[in-house]
């Protein structure tokens, strides 16, 4: 069968008014981010059970506002794979997300594929099928596409389609689909698409603490963040992070200061760039010591604690074998952690169906009532009663 994008107004009005009809549809993006620092939409894949279609954003005088009002209205559930990057795209396209969703692959977890399952390891494990990888490193921004790469771009949602029932199904029978809906809440809120330049030195890897230091650190990675935006170009093409950290501990004031350090350009410090980032670096040097950033300390969690925290790691594994669910859907190291050092963390594990799953059990082995041993190759758990006198 021929696929041919759909690049007028019309088609794609008729389109987004067959789609309106159903319970749900499955949604794809084929994007590129290399050379900007905003995703490039390129092609949008979207199937019902009744229709399939490619659309292609690119071409011109593409009325899109049919489909991202679609993409917007409540009554239809929206089925992605790892939808972060696809519900991040359509937040900048739209200033709003799609809601509801799905995604496949957090059902995945919750139904014991293993952490953070790949679209084509589901495709061969849940539906025994193959995915053609051939047209996978196209530039999708080329016109025109061929058929193959069409193909492959159309196939990731009707192939999405079935996985999607067949989990939908799973999920109802074993009474889940509200853990999958727990977890993809965060994907709904638009606080996680909204970036903060003033925040985005927390995603830079440093072992500095002191706070001019990352009072520095602060405003220099809000301004390249601001610059890369601007400019749509990525940051690290403006300064990379090993730079901006050499700058919050080293504090050039000029520009001769400003070219010792390592990445910057003599281009660079002599322009307007050098210019902004050292008035970014007075800024800071100007704040007052209670405006500056602190980091807050890690509590030292006490000693003999790790043998508890490794037994509550071997509970976890084992209960979340047995409830057939991914372990870091119901709890991450730094939570057991919590779990073996305080009487009362404050963690999801206590409670919802992660406490059934896995913190009863847990509280159980740390108050002595429950112990874990060796079967052959199993791990059992071993209820012990209260001696009785």
């Amino acid at each position: 069968m021929t696929i041919t994008p759909i690049t007028e107004s019309g088609p794609l009005l008729t389109l987004c008014n067959k789609l309106a009809e159903a319970d749900y549809i499955t949604v794809d993006t084929e994007f590129l981010r290399e050379k900007t620092y905003w995703p490039k939409l390129c092609l949008i894949q979207v199937a019902s059970t009744e229709v399939e279609a490619v659309i292609d954003p690119l071409a011109d005088g593409l009325d899109m506002a049919p489909f991202y009002d679609l993409m917007q209205k409540e009554s239809i559930l929206k089925v992605f794979h790892a939808a972060r990057q696809d519900m991040e795209i359509f937040f900048q396209k739209m200033n709003a997300v799609p809601k509801p969703i799905f995604d496949t692959q957090i059902a995945a977890m919750v139904l014991g594929h293993g952490d953070q399952a790949g679209y084509e390891t589901l495709v061969n494990k849940v539906l025994n099928r193959q995915v053609d990888k051939s047209a996978r490193f196209t530039d999708w921004s080329m016109r025109p596409l061929n058929q193959k790469q069409l193909s492959y771009a159309q196939s990731d949602v009707t192939h999405l389609r079935d996985i999607y029932e067949k989990f939908a199904r799973q999920l109802a029978e074993m009474n889940r689909t509200s853990w999958v809906d727990d977890e993809t809440a965060y994907l709904m809120d638009p606080a996680t698409y909204t970036v903060i330049p003033e925040e985005c030195w927390r995603r830079i890897k440093s072992r500095g603490t002191e706070p001019r230091f990352l009072g520095v650190l602060r405003e220099v990675a809000a301004w390249r963040e601001r610059e890369a935006q601007a400019r749509d170009i990525p940051k690290n093409r403006i300064l990379r992070d090993e730079a901006l950290l050499d700058i919050a501990g080293t504090k050039p004031q000029d520009v001769k200061a400003l070219k010792k350090i390592r990445g910057v350009s003599d281009g660079f410090a002599d322009g307007k760039m050098g210019h902004g980032i050292l008035k970014a670096i007075a800024t800071a040097l100007d704040l007052p010591d209670e405006d500056l950033p602190r980091l807050p300390r890690r509590p030292r969690l006490p000693d003999g604690i790790g043998p508890l925290t490794d037994l509550l790691k071997v509970l976890l594994k084992r209960q979340s074998e047995r409830h057939l669910i991914a372990a870091r859907v119901v709890a991450t190291s730094d939570e057991l952690e919590k779990l073996a050092s305080q009487d009362d963390p404050d963690i999801p594990a206590m409670s919802g169906w992660r406490w059934e799953v896995f913190g009863k059990r847990a509280m159980e082995l740390k108050s002595g009532k429950l112990a874990i041993t060796a079967k052959g190759k199993d791990i059992e758990i071993i209820e012990i009663e209260d001696d009785e006198e």
